[in-house]
């Protein structure tokens, strides 16, 4: 009886685990199908010229080495100042991450800056972008995290989507800027080709249920406050209103040429604490949206079974560890000569579900798409980030679980720790351009110095001028 029951649950857990890798097939070939298309696609004649106001929202808490970048790369963007509002939420910050702001208010009249201080401040993300929304007077919502740096025309480009009434969000491309520093920012950066410019674009393509990100994208702020902003009581804030814009009847675009670039974590400890307030998150919106999902009449077939495995994507390292402690017994039961085929297929299927955002395939062709040569030396090594996303990922069950069966919401919010390190990597951008030669940058030559310098560089026919 027991051994059946193994027998069952590893064909269970066999079944789920190729389901996943024909996905990433099929959005990696969708994407190959399509490279012959320009990545960068012309705005339609009818919202090429879309400008709504926009309210640009900033939650910030100790992060005085990188906020001041952000905000000043804000005053840059090509966007009428007079359609623009920036709110900074300096969320009880203990460093100077207000009194940068607070220069920045003096300096321009469309600049708040909401300070939380007491028991209101450090309760979140969520909880800030709340307070911003409070003041935020824009027809669109836009989000940004203090540690990133926009192109120029990002907001055109986000924007302009939501001339389409059925559009309720938009994100854009996230691209790691300091890459080059250690192996933990180089694998995070892969994590992030695959995820965006595989996974991202070709849901979208699809007509399936593209992610906004939380950072990098726009809300229809109608819609955000006929939901009620944003949900306090989940981790992933951003996981929860894709599914409730999508329940509401409306749909999240990606768009892949709206570059941003982020200041990635640098240790593993960090990387640690941001996975698993990513997959605990992840893991609330599962328990929260999958029967909502399953009964929704706005969402067609196609989106409820991409929203159930996009619902379900931080289990699957927990159903590659159970299939492991399923299995093994297996191997020395009466029933292994069966389940020799499953066994040869289980290692192709969790190799090729390599990493947590972008699975191996997804990763391989998105760094060959982007041009990245160098970056394809590093790819086995992303099976060292799926063993410690196991680990990563059950404890965060384990916690979900927990606070479940004892009712106690235990959501603590470990921010993220950004030390600047990525303002040299545009400085060198400035520098090679200057000297005609991207490669001195630090950054691979071509891929991540050309993105940058199409974000930091002024003049951009300069930045065609390298990439050529």
């Amino acid at each position: 009886m027991i051994v059946e029951i193994l027998e069952f649950l590893f064909l269970v857990v066999t079944a789920l685990i190729i389901t996943y890798v024909v996905r990433h097939y099929l959005f990696t070939i969708t994407i190959l199908r399509n490279q012959h298309r320009k990545l960068e696609k012309p705005a339609a004649d009818d919202n090429a010229h879309y400008e709504p106001s926009v309210s640009i929202l900033i939650p910030a808490r100790n992060e005085e080495q990188v906020i001041g970048r952000l905000l000043h790369r804000i005053t840059e963007l090509t966007y009428p100042k007079e359609k623009m509002q920036v709110i900074v939420i300096n969320d009880g910050s203990s460093d100077n991450t207000g009194r940068i702001a607070d220069e920045y208010a003096k300096m321009h009249n469309y600049f708040t800056i909401v300070h939380r201080k007491g028991e209101t401040a450090g309760r979140g993300k969520a909880s800030a972008l709340n307070a911003g929304l409070n003041l935020a007077e824009g027809e669109i919502i836009i989000c940004f995290d203090a540690d990133y740096y926009p192109q120029e025309d990002i907001l055109e480009k986000l924007t302009r989507e939501f001339s389409d009434p059925r559009v309720g969000a938009v994100q854009g491309r996230v691209t790691v800027l300091n890459e080059p520093l250690n192996m933990v920012t180089r694998l995070v950066a892969l994590e992030r080709i695959g995820g965006y410019l595989i996974d991202q674009q070709a849901r979208d393509s699809l007509g399936l249920i593209p992610q906004f990100g939380g950072t990098v994208g726009g809300l229809r702020r109608s819609l955000l406050e006929r939901m009620g902003g944003w949900d306090e009581s989940v981790l992933a804030e951003d996981m929860d209103l894709t599914f409730r814009v999508y329940l509401a009847g409306y749909k999240v675009r990606y768009i892949n040429e709206a570059e941003c670039y982020e200041e990635a974590v640098e240790s593993w400890r960090d990387y640690r604490k941001q996975r698993y307030r990513w997959a605990k998150g992840h893991m609330q919106c599962f328990f929260k949206h999958w029967f909502q999902v399953i009964k929704s009449k706005n969402l067609n077939i196609r989106e409820k079974i991409d929203g159930l495995l996009l619902l379900n994507i931080y289990f699957m390292p927990v159903w590659v560890l159970l299939s492991w402690i399923v299995g093994v017994p297996l191997i020395f039961s009466k029933s292994f000569q069966w389940l020799s085929l499953p066994w040869t297929v289980a290692p192709i299927a969790f190799y090729s579900s390599v990493g947590n955002f972008a699975p191996f395939f997804e990763v391989g062709i998105g760094a060959y798409l982007d041009g990245r040569s160098r970056a394809h030396r590093l790819l086995p090594l992303l099976i060292f980030t799926f063993l410690y996303n196991i680990f990563i990922c059950t404890k965060a069950l384990t916690s979900v679980l927990v606070c479940k069966l004892t009712g106690n919401n235990n959501n603590h919010w470990s921010k993220t720790n950004h030390t600047g390190n990525g303002n040299r990597y545009i400085t060198n951008c400035v520098n090679s351009l200057t000297h005609g030669n991207c490669s001195d940058s630090g950054l691979e030559s071509n891929s991540v110095c050309h993105a940058a310098v199409r974000s930091c560089v002024v003049h951009v026919h300069h930045a065609f001028a390298c990439v050529s």
